[in-house]
């Protein structure tokens, strides 16, 4: 029981996370878990269900806090359904992809798209928003997050913050985006594999939920030039993760 505790309290912290900076949830659980002892095949439905549920309550918070708009017809409402407009499809597609691509490529793409990405919103560079190139982007990362497990997140929101959106409401976003996302990679889980325990999976829910209230606070109340520096520099740092783990300095253990 002291176990479950801990990893209650452990989702919590990697969902404030993942939904006050918009990425990082699976990057910290997913090889936690595995150091702890769980086996792979609980770890990832646990983290894509938990993850949605979520979401779930990061993007409500997000737009009680008015860190962005999901009324009906507003532009981030629009952003989101670019996202997943093809995000599902792709997801699929990724995850039936796994056993024909080299990882090592998908994953060297990822790395270097990331870092580049990263250091893109550092530098203040921007591009014009389209809403073709948001659907290209969250078709891409939806793929990532099928075939790989990571690859989501820090895409998404720098991406969006690249084409000109605030880093508030692109972190808004893409924890709403990542609840359809998230709920078709379990969908196709639970139709390949039998999950053999739901301990953690609950643990985890429960966690991310609390953890979903928490995160838009964080969101709201960081300075949007700090927030700006954060977002820049984290998603920086997962793109060079990626391209150490390709390379072998670092155990290939991680995935964004």
């Amino acid at each position: 029981m002291e176990q479950y505790i801990g990893i209650i309290l452990l989702a919590v912290a990697c969902e404030a996370i993942d939904s006050g900076l918009g990425m990082g949830y699976g990057t910290i659980l997913s090889p936690l878990l595995i150091a702890l002892g769980f086996e792979p095949l609980i770890v990832v439905p646990s983290i894509l269900i938990s993850q949605a549920a979520g979401g779930m309550m990061g993007a409500f918070n997000h737009h009680k806090k008015e860190n962005a708009d999901f009324s009906f017809g507003s532009d981030d409402m629009k952003t989101v359904m670019a996202i997943t407009s093809l995000g599902i499809v792709a997801t699929v597609i990724g995850s039936f992809a796994a056993i024909n691509i080299s990882k090592t490529a998908l994953n060297t793409y990822i790395g270097t798209m990331a870092t580049i990405i990263g250091v893109t919103l550092l530098t203040g560079f921007q591009l014009k928003y389209s809403t073709l190139k948001m659907v290209c982007i969250g078709a891409v990362s939806a793929f990532n997050k099928g075939f790989s497990g990571g690859g989501y997140g820090p895409i998404v929101t720098g991406g969006q913050v690249v084409l000109g959106k605030e880093h508030r409401n692109s972190i808004g976003c893409t924890t709403a985006a990542e609840v359809p996302i998230c709920l078709a990679g379990f969908g196709i889980y639970l139709a390949t594999n039998n999950i053999t325990s739901y301990y953690l999976l609950i643990s985890l829910t429960v966690g991310a939920i609390i953890g979903g209230i928490l995160g838009p606070i964080m969101t709201e109340r960081i300075n949007k030039k700090v927030l700006k520096l954060i977002v820049g520099t984290m998603i920086t740092l997962l793109g060079l993760l990626v391209l150490c783990q390709i390379i072998g300095i670092i155990p290939n253990k991680f995935s964004i």
